[in-house]
């Protein structure tokens, strides 16, 4: 399901914040709680928001903004299974392209034991998406960042979506709202999306107070965790093991009525 005329109505009545002014809460050292809905719901949380006067992320006229990520892993995919083992202390290495202007970036997300996350990204050129190791600035900011070469990792997904990007009136709390999900991976050759499906996340520098997470509460929008590279591993690789990231796809299938796995994703 898309997002109707009436979304799109209420995102464009919205104050503009310019990414300039997004710049003082960029939260490259945050505290991260997810939510799933639907699109449906979507329309209400962005009608709330409105009233309780959130800003919206505009660039260069446009406010529902188109994002490209490809992850990078190991050949025995230990990013992954970390996450899927539940290991407390983690990182993933991507790079992200913003669609509306180009800009690309070698990223290093960790996350920590007191689950904060900590990100790290230096700029590349846009040809460099799928291979950085030639540019030696990238590789040694790799090495620095993470606990791989850029020998060690290769392309394993790509996750593309589009993105409302909201921050609260005192401009101390970052909202994301991403949907349009959809993924390939580059072992398998496999394609899958998550229809109907949004992600909404809400980024702060601590557990502080958030109206953002009233007006979720309201809907009956609860928080759960949920990776976008490791639902992509499970719902495209048919050599991955799952294990508990399983829960995760059935949840995702009961809120949004679509199914999305089979053992053997056929």
């Amino acid at each position: 399901m898309m997002l109707t005329e009436k979304n799109f109505d209420v995102v464009g009545k919205m104050e503009a914040v310019s990414l300039e002014e997004m710049s003082a809460v960029s939260l490259m050292n945050r505290i991260d709680t997810k939510y799933l809905t639907t699109a449906a719901k979507l329309g209400l949380v962005l009608e709330d928001a409105y009233r309780a006067g959130y800003r919206i992320c505009e660039i260069e006229g446009q406010r529902r903004l188109s994002y490209a990520s490809v992850y990078y892993d190991t050949p025995d995919l230990q990013m992954f299974t970390a996450h899927r083992n539940g290991k407390k202390t983690r990182q993933k290495v991507r790079v992200r392209t913003y669609l509306v202007d180009g800009q690309t970036f070698l990223e290093i997300k960790r996350k920590n034991n007191r689950g904060r996350t900590k990100k790290k990204r230096i700029r590349i050129p846009s040809d460099s998406v799928m291979g950085f190791a030639a540019i030696p600035e990238a590789s040694d900011f790799l090495r620095k960042q993470s606990c791989w070469g850029p020998d060690d990792i290769s392309p394993e997904t790509t996750t593309d979506f589009s993105r409302f990007t909201l921050v609260n009136p005192s401009m101390t709390e970052r909202i994301t709202m991403d949907m349009d999900v959809r993924f390939r991976n580059f072992r398998s050759g496999r394609e899958t999306s998550l229809e109907d499906l949004v992600i909404i996340e809400i980024k702060q520098d601590g557990r502080m107070e958030s109206q953002m997470r009233r007006i979720l509460l309201d809907h009956r929008i609860f928080p759960y965790r949920m990776s976008k590279y490791c639902m992509a591993v499970t719902l495209t690789d048919p050599q991955a093991r799952p294990g508990r990231f399983i829960e995760k796809v059935r949840y995702i299938e009961k809120l949004t009525g679509y199914k999305l796995y089979s053992r053997h994703n056929d």
